[in-house]
C-alpha cells in the first residue's frame, strides 16, 4: 500500500476511535470507565434518601469517630456511607457545649463544641431562599457535590437553634459581648474581617436558622493555597488569565499543577463553582506535606447561590483554558443531564432538617448550567479531539 494510501486510512482509523469515544463517553456504557462510573452514579442515587432521626446502632463507636475514619488524602468520605444518615442526624441535634467566636476569616460564623467534644462551625442564615449572598446558602452547597462524585467538602447539615437556651448559656464572654436585641429578635454579629455591630445575623424571635459544618479531624491539618485562577478584587486592574488565553500553559509548569492530580481537581471545582454560581474562589485548601497528591477541598462556598438568573461563565475559565477534564466528570455529568442533576439535588435536600433549602429557580440553574458546562467540553473536543480532553485520572491513595 503507498504511503499516501496508509496515511488515509491511520487517519480513518484515528477519527472512528475518537467518535467511539464520545459515543462511549457522552451517555453510552460500553467502556470499562463508563460502566464503572455508572455504578458509581447508582450508589449515589441509592443513598440519596436518608432516614431522618437515624442512629448508630451497629457500633459501640461515636458519630464523630466514624466520620474521623472516613477522611482520606482523596476524600472526606467514602462512596458507601451507610452510616452518613446517622452522622448527620447527630450533627443537627446533639447537646451543644461550648460557643466561641469563629476562627478567622472574612465572614460570620460561630465556633461550636458538640457533646463528646466534636468542633463544628456554625454559620447562620443571612438572607432569603429566592436571592441569596454571603452566608444565605446554609446547607445549599453540599449537596451538588456529593452528587457530582466530588467527595471533597466537609459534612454540612442544615440546623435550627435556639439562641437562648442553646448558644447563651454555654457562650465565651467573647462571642457574648457580641450579641444584641433588634425588637424581639436575638442577634449578633461575631469577629471576622466584615463583621459589624450594624450588620448582625438575627434569629426570628429566639431561633436561628443555619448550617453546621463537622471540622475535619486535626490529624488532618491543612494548607492553604492561593488559586491560579482567582480575581484581584482591585478596580481596574485584571489577574493574567483574564486577558491572556494562554495562560493554563503557564499553570502546567508551576507546581503541584505541573504532575499529579492537582489541575484536574481545579477543573472539577471550577465546574463545581459555575454550577452554583460562586465566583469567590481566591484560595483554597489541601492537606499539608501531600506533595500535591492530596484533594482540593472544598472549604469556602459562602457567596454561592446568588442571582438565579446570572451565569458567571468566567468561573469556566480553567475549564475552557486549559480544555481538559476527567473522564470520571464527564461521565457523571452525562448521567446527569436532562433535568436528573435538578431532581437529585431536591431529593437529597429532602433529608436537611431546614428544607426546603433550594427554591426551584436555583434548581432550574443547575440544569441550565450543567448544559453550559457539557456544551464548553464538547467544544475543546472538537477542537483538539476527545483523547487530549478527556483524561483519565483515577488516583485513588490508600487510608494511612
Amino acid at each position: 500500500m503507498k504511503l499516501k494510501q496508509r496515511m488515509v486510512v491511520l487517519c480513518a482509523v484515528l477519527l472512528l476511535l475518537g467518535l467511539a469515544k464520545i459515543f462511549l463517553l457522552d451517555g453510552g456504557e460500553g467502556s470499562a470507565a463508563s460502566r464503572r462510573d455508572l455504578r458509581a452514579f447508582r450508589k449515589m442515587e441509592a443513598g440519596l434518601s436518608l432516614s431522618r432521626g437515624a442512629r448508630l446502632t451497629h457500633t459501640l463507636q461515636s458519630p464523630w469517630e466514624i466520620a474521623s475514619q472516613w477522611v482520606g488524602p482523596r476524600e472526606v468520605y467514602p462512596e458507601e456511607t451507610p452510616e452518613l444518615a446517622a452522622v448527620l442526624t447527630a450533627l443537627s441535634s446533639a447537646r451543644i457545649e461550648r460557643a466561641d467566636v469563629g476562627y478567622k476569616g472574612t465572614q460570620l460564623k460561630a465556633l461550636l463544641v458538640l457533646d463528646g467534644g466534636q468542633k463544628v462551625v456554625f454559620k447562620p442564615k443571612r438572607c432569603n431562599r429566592d436571592y441569596g449572598s454571603v452566608n444565605c446558602c446554609v446547607t445549599r452547597f453540599w449537596c451538588p457535590v456529593r452528587i457530582l462524585g466530588f467527595r471533597r467538602a466537609p459534612l454540612v447539615v442544615g440546623r435550627n437553634v435556639n439562641v437562648r437556651t442553646e448558644i447563651k448559656p454555654v457562650a465565651t464572654d467573647q462571642l457574648l459581648g457580641t450579641f444584641l436585641m433588634q425588637g424581639n429578635n436575638t442577634c449578633f454579629y461575631g469577629k471576622c474581617y466584615y463583621c459589624r455591630e450594624s450588620e448582625p445575623a438575627c434569629a426570628e424571635g429566639e431561633i436561628m436558622e443555619g448550617s453546621l459544618t463537622l471540622w475535619l479531624p486535626d490529624v488532618w491539618p491543612l494548607q492553604k493555597h492561593r488559586h491560579p485562577w482567582g480575581r484581584t478584587y482591585r478596580e481596574g486592574k485584571l489577574a493574567r488569565w483574564e486577558y491572556d488565553e494562554s495562560y493554563c500553559e503557564a499553570v502546567k509548569k508551576m507546581p503541584p499543577y505541573d504532575a499529579g492530580p492537582r489541575l484536574l481537581d481545579v477543573i472539577d471545582t471550577a465546574i463545581f463553582d459555575y454550577l452554583i454560581g460562586n465566583a469567590d474562589r481566591h484560595h483554597y485548601e489541601s492537606f499539608q506535606d501531600d506533595g500535591g497528591a492530596s484533594m482540593l477541598i472544598l472549604l469556602d462556598n459562602a457567596k454561592s447561590f446568588g442571582n438565579a438568573a446570572l451565569d458567571e461563565r468566567s468561573i469556566l475559565a480553567p475549564l475552557y483554558q486549559c480544555c481538559m477534564v476527567r473522564v470520571s466528570t464527564w461521565n457523571r455529568l452525562n448521567l446527569l443531564k436532562s433535568g436528573a442533576l435538578s431532581s437529585a439535588v431536591r431529593q437529597a435536600l429532602a433529608f436537611d432538617p431546614i428544607r426546603p433549602a433550594l427554591a426551584e429557580p436555583h434548581l432550574a440553574a443547575l440544569d441550565r448550567r450543567l448544559s453550559g458546562v457539557m456544551a464548553t467540553v464538547k467544544q475543546c473536543m472538537e477542537a483538539q479531539s476527545p483523547d487530549n480532553t478527556l483524561i483519565e485520572d483515577r488516583m485513588n491513595l490508600p487510608h494511612p
